[in-house]
């Protein structure tokens, strides 16, 4: 009994030691594994980046006269590369890309004979596998945005969030609804 008055007060200030250390190490995972997310993402997009000019070289052979698409794409492509700010801002320069895409993706409709091309066909459907592991890794990326985000928000975990910087994060997302969806490549 006489060490109950050191037990008592040692036991709750060992408590919310431990809720603190379980906390913050908390934040921290979910920023990592954001971060690791993000990082998918980028190698997903790079991937993007490496088909389209030889997906834009093989069209050329059969659309010279498409010269300002073909240009208008590889603007977008270098603009969407050198994006390397916020997932805001890398967003909005993706939208663009993708705009460009479904216009070369209209134009290839316009070629019979390209659309049954086997170099063709082989980039297409490299393409198309290339943006469902795209949507795949946006997804993953958002759902750790979402439970980081919470974190940060929810009481009482926000005032250790609050105490060491933890801030919330941007959502990769599209604005435009008809850029939700992955650029048709079938013909």
């Amino acid at each position: 009994m006489e060490y109950l008055p050191i037990i008592i007060p040692s036991a709750i200030l060992l408590f919310f030691l431990i809720w603190f250390i379980g906390n913050y190490n908390a934040l921290v995972r979910l920023r990592n594994t954001m971060n690791e997310s993000w990082s998918d993402i980028d190698t997903e997009l790079k991937r993007r980046y490496d088909l389209i000019p030889n997906l834009v070289n093989t069209v050329k052979g059969y659309a010279a006269h498409e010269k300002d698409l073909f240009e208008r794409i590889v603007q977008a492509r270098t603009a969407a590369i050198r994006s390397g700010g916020s997932p805001k801002s890398q967003a909005l320069d993706e939208n663009v890309l993708v705009s460009e895409l479904r216009q070369l993706f209209v134009v290839v409709e316009n070629y019979p004979e390209l659309k049954s091309n086997e170099n063709f066909l082989k980039l297409q459907r490299e393409l198309a596998n290339t943006e469902n592991r795209i949507q795949r890794a946006r997804r993953f990326f958002n759902a750790n945005v979402r439970d980081l985000n919470n974190r940060c928000e929810v009481f009482p975990s926000n005032l250790i969030a609050n105490c060491f910087g933890f801030e919330k994060a941007d959502f990769f997302e599209v604005e435009n609804a008809s850029i939700r969806e992955a650029p048709s490549t079938e013909f």
